[in-house]
């Protein structure tokens, strides 16, 4: 993938779907509880589980640490796998308290942030890296499902490719603009939800013309 390639496509989805605005939160906090939840659950869930969990407790760490661990999972039930979520986000929630707070957080470097939240029981490269690009505001690509989708249908990826190497991929092709990689990611996840799924519209495809996989 060229880094022509790469504009070709992300100018291709603006212009179809405009700027997206995504993360939906009104803190960082709130980005990183939300990226935990967001595992395996579609985002309208998430924000049911989110509705339940702040009309019990102020959405801080200490609050819902606070909290019983049943009733913690209660208010996640609608994200699924709520028990696991719960240890989960009680893990992500001690980590910070430890860590001392978000200022703490700040002050890192992006590598040093990114092995700080991979060390976290539940965290993974994927959540990890939604919480620095969309809470921290780091340069870091997220790679998903949608982007395995969409970039290996228009053949700019391989099939066996790794979380790693595509990410590297990505920011190197993309440069270090998180603003950049914010939208970017946000457009992909919109395309891959409503044209490009497991069985995809071709036929309504803005991308139709550049993709060899494209239904005839």
């Amino acid at each position: 993938m060229t880094s022509g390639q790469a504009e070709a496509v992300f100018q291709t989805l603006l212009s179809t779907y405009g700027p997206q605005h995504w993360w939906p939160a009104e803190t960082q906090f709130e980005v990183m509880v939300g990226a935990v939840l967001t595992q395996d659950a579609a985002w309208v869930n998430v924000e049911r589980a989110l509705a339940h969990l702040t009309q019990r407790v102020p959405l801080k760490a200490r609050a819902i640490l606070d909290l019983p661990v049943e009733d913690l999972a209660a208010c996640l039930r609608p994200v699924g796998y709520f028990n696991v979520k719960a240890q989960r986000l009680r893990a992500l929630c001690e980590a910070l308290e430890t860590a001392g707070g978000l200022a703490t957080l700040e002050r890192m470097e992006t590598a040093a942030l990114r092995h700080w939240l991979l060390a976290i029981h539940g965290v993974g490269p994927e959540t990890a890296d939604d919480i620095l690009l969309y809470a921290f505001e780091r340069p870091v690509f997220v790679v998903d499902a949608y982007t395995r989708r969409i970039f290996g249908r228009l053949g700019l990826l391989l099939a066996d490719e790794g979380y790693e190497g595509i990410r590297h991929r990505f920011e190197a092709t993309l440069g270090p603009e998180a603003r950049c990689f914010n939208e970017y990611h946000a457009l992909i996840v919109r395309h891959g939800k409503e044209i490009c799924r497991p069985r995809p519209r071709c036929g309504d495809c803005c991308l139709r013309a550049v993709c060899p996989s494209a239904a005839a």
